[in-house]
């Protein structure tokens, strides 16, 4: 089996759906850049998942990650193969080209980061931690951290690792135990442990730097005192040259259900030097820099899996012999419905996920380089929004595409060899690190929703305005905008109940907020499928065409209404299973 990178798909995203050239023409950065230019990358980016990156999957899941001695080897090939992703210039694609980077628009970034995972999910991993540090190092690190540590980072010789979890202390960083002590007026002394450090130690680079969180002496308590710290495994030379190895070692390695190729690492910190990375007591603020992108590529690995398990699903139902149609011919299992069912759920949620990630790009983008004040202001409410929508819902419908691939393939796909196994066992964990889906779905009822003061849902409500009002003839949008005003009017109505129980009932309704998180989810996929809807009639290719109108079709009649239970479950409340004891639970 084989893994064929959605390019049309991409493309057609890229040039018809949001014009990507066109959005970003006001970003003076971006100005060099073309479609053209775009679409090439996109191909190369394609091959190398292809061709260097998938071959190497399954035998990395096989053999896993060594520990021995504090020292980590990843898998056979997976070195090699990161050399070559570095000298192809990936790893700094959308970074900063005053440090090296190629100054692409994150958009870019985002589409060859789902092939990166829909490839080879544990690689990816590596470079995607690294990205994120470069992120917050970039926002909040000094002129001369940023010199000396950015370069490096962006040329894929030295890799990022993000230290916030501890043996005691997971989604409740207020209570870590990470120490820091000031030795002088940059350099201060890191003691503590962290644990699930995702690309702690390996062999692919020279040097890992770590974004540790630690509290500083006589620091207010809880969050409000965690402080944020750059911390290299090999300490910095001024010249840029590594020196001597800091007081960074990696204490064992996790055996895992998945992502066996990355190398997951309790990593003790003892009088490790570092350096204070934004300001002291404000740590979160700067982590959270790189923790909003990196859970919006969490979610894009739910994307790619999903991609992954739906080819290899189709390929196999095509090939497959058994059972007979209604003309009692032996078929393929392709034309039985049941199977028909889970491959076009597979990919009417995959096509909507990838727009929206597309969409969430052009929002990095403008957020962050759009002259306009108000352009950037708007662009990051919207993302604010939905982060935690993308991180779960994304991830959900991850592993869900990858459940009905097993089942698609049935004995088969619970056979090792035909690698659907693989794909669940990876996207499992996407659920879990970077904030539970349990957590993001409670920071958008909570935060997002019903404590927002800048009215962030009607914002998104007026932006599907906008589409619902476009004018096309096809049938198909017309149908999906009808079920999708309707689902609007209910989603509205739900969310203003929430509001107005909030202060009364707000420990008790946040037991809906994962029902809340898959109905506004549903409904932004339907946004999704409306603009792709609304942009075919310029395509040529006829069976293009005829495959978006199918998947468009199936996602109105049968997956958009969801909503509707969703919202019944987030209203029917969840006080009754609050005041009972533990042990009926």
């Amino acid at each position: 089996m084989s893994y064929n990178a959605p390019l049309a798909e991409m493309n057609y995203l890229l040039k018809d759906v949001f014009k990507l050239e066109q959005t970003l023409s006001d970003i003076p950065e971006f100005s060099d850049f073309d479609n053209e230019l775009y679409s090439a990358i996109l191909e190369e980016a394609g091959k190398f998942s292809e061709n260097v990156l998938f071959p190497i999957n399954r035998h990395g899941d096989e053999q896993g990650c060594t520990f021995n001695n504090g020292t980590v080897t990843t898998p056979d090939g997976f070195k090699q193969a990161y050399q070559e992703y570095a000298q192809g210039g990936w790893q700094g694609i959308s970074g900063d080209p005053e440090y090296g980077g190629q100054g692409l628009p994150k958009t870019i970034n985002l589409m060859t980061e789902e092939m990166v995972y829909s490839a080879n999910t544990s690689f990816c991993l590596y470079s995607s931690l690294t990205a994120g540090a470069y992120q917050a190092i970039h926002a909040h690190a000094s002129a001369e951290l940023k010199s000396l540590y950015l370069p490096p980072m962006l040329e894929g010789r030295w890799a990022g690792a993000m230290g916030l979890t501890e043996p005691h202390a997971g989604s409740d960083l207020g209570i870590i135990k990470t120490k820091a002590e000031k030795v002088d007026d940059t350099l201060y002394k890191i003691n503590g442990t962290k644990i699930f450090i995702t690309g702690g130690e390996q062999d692919l680079t020279e040097n890992i730097i770590h974004l540790v969180l630690a509290k500083l002496p006589g620091a207010p308590e809880g969050p409000k005192g965690i402080s944020l710290f750059l911390v290299p495994k090999i300490k910095v030379n001024d010249d840029g040259s590594l020196g001597e190895r800091n007081g960074v070692n990696c204490g064992s390695i996790e055996h895992k259900m998945g992502i066996k190729g990355s190398a997951t690492c309790v990593m003790n910190f003892d009088d490790a030097e570092g350096y204070l990375v934004g300001k002291e007591n404000r740590g979160l603020f700067a982590m959270f820099t790189m923790m909003n992108l990196e859970r919006l590529s969490i979610g894009v690995q739910g994307i790619g899996l999903a991609e992954t398990s739906y080819q290899l699903a189709k390929a196999y139902a095509i090939d497959r012999k058994q059972g007979r149609n209604n003309s009692g011919e032996f078929t393929s299992i392709i034309q039985h419905a049941d199977v028909r069912r889970m491959l076009l759920s597979q990919r009417a949620y995959t096509e909507a996920g990838r727009a929206l990630t597309v969409f969430m790009g052009l929002q990095i983008d403008q957020q962050y380089h759009h002259p306009d004040e108000t352009v950037r202001i708007k662009s990051a409410g919207m993302m604010a929004l939905l982060t935690p929508i993308a991180k779960a819902f994304f991830t959900d419908k991850g592993l869900e595409a990858c459940n009905h691939g097993i089942q698609v393939l049935g004995g088969h796909g619970y056979i090792r060899e035909w690698g659907l196994e693989q794909l669940l066992r990876d996207a499992k964990i996407a659920q879990i690190y970077e904030g539970t889906n349990g957590i993001q779905a409670q920071d958008l009822l909570v935060r997002k929703v019903c404590l927002d003061k800048e009215e962030l849902i009607e914002k998104l409500f007026s932006e599907v305005d906008s589409t619902l009002s476009k004018s096309c003839d096809l049938d198909e949008f017309k149908r999906l905008a009808k079920v999708l005003s309707e689902v609007k009017k209910e989603l509205s109505e739900t969310t203003q109940w929430l509001k107005d129980n909030f202060s009364e009932r707000g420990y008790e309704l946040q037991g809906g907020a994962t029902e809340y998180l898959h109905a506004l989810g549903h409904f932004i996929y339907g946004w999704m499928w409306l603009e792709m809807l609304s942009e075919l009639s310029g395509v040529e290719d006829k069976n293009f065409v005829d495959r978006k109108l199918v998947a468009a079709e199936f996602f109105t009649q049968h997956l958009l209404p969801i909503t509707f239970e969703h919202t019944r479950r987030v209203r029917a409340g969840f006080k009754a299973y609050i005041d009972i004891s533990a042990e009926l639970v």
